[in-house]
């Protein structure tokens, strides 16, 4: 469902679930892991690119497969200090733990923790028919990704909130005049490999210094917030609310399709 492959030296991270727009299942959650873990431990690669077959980037979370079985649930939000990373965080917030650029090359939906996922990288190319959404207020839940470290450097504090109180889409210009993305292109892969060759000229060791400094000074890791985050999400799927979001939601996207069937 997400493949990795390496030609000359730049990573190649690829979503692969044409069938299902690429939502995330809980089996995505643990490829994209370790992936990272795997890029980690590779001093050889220059960048990384974020991709995704099909019309979509990702559509977000599966929810219907991921809620199925609690055990998945409960391995996405364990961890065993509140202000660690989970591995729902862990798959956004690794990404910038690599010494080495992350560019995410974005086309059709980017809903959701797809969306959150691309927050994670250092610069995102998109579509001019692109558009981005945080959907977790559409299931009653909310953002609970590592996005909340992240979006401070991006948007403005009243844009993200409007974005994730409304789950309504935004399309590309929207993301680029409000900071979510860096880019607009026809061909999101080639701007990004040419940026990636252009970044490849410095010294990969000053890439990595410059990369570390601006985390620091835009993108603080607070260990409060990531529990907080946690901390919020597992009250919401106690509450009664949340069960019943979840029914709508349902729906919601049942009658959307047949909508779109009968079309």
């Amino acid at each position: 469902m997400i493949s990795l492959e390496i030609t000359d030296q730049i990573a190649y991270v690829t979503f692969c679930r044409v069938e299902k727009r690429n939502a995330l299942s809980f089996l995505m959650f643990k490829q994209l892991d370790n992936i990272i873990k795997k890029l980690k431990k590779n001093r050889q690669i220059r960048a990384v690119i974020l991709q995704a077959q099909g019309e979509d980037f990702c559509t977000g979370l599966d929810v219907k497969s991921v809620m199925a079985k609690p055990a998945h649930i409960f391995s996405l939000l364990f961890k065993w200090l509140p202000g660690n990373q989970n591995l729902a965080q862990r798959v956004t917030l690794g990404w910038q733990q690599l010494n080495v650029p992350v560019i995410a090359a974005i086309q059709g939906r980017c809903w959701g923790g797809g969306m959150q996922i691309v927050l994670g990288a250092d610069f995102r190319i998109a579509t001019a028919d692109a558009s981005f959404a945080v959907m977790e207020a559409k299931w009653g839940l909310c953002p609970d990704m590592g996005a909340s470290l992240l979006i401070g450097g991006l948007m403005k504090a009243d844009d993200y909130l409007h974005l994730a109180m409304s789950a309504d889409p935004i399309c590309a210009q929207q993301a680029f005049d409000s900071g979510l993305i860096t880019a607009i292109s026809n061909s999101p892969l080639k701007a990004a490999q040419a940026l990636v060759e252009r970044m490849t000229e410095r010294s990969p060791d000053t890439l990595a210094a410059i990369k570390r400094l601006n985390n620091t000074a835009y993108r603080y890791h607070n260990r409060r917030l990531l529990a907080k985050e946690t901390l919020s999400q597992i009250r919401l799927l106690l509450n009664k609310n949340t069960r019943t979001a979840i029914y709508n939601a349902s729906h919601d996207d049942k009658h959307e399709y047949r909508a779109r069937k009968h079309w």
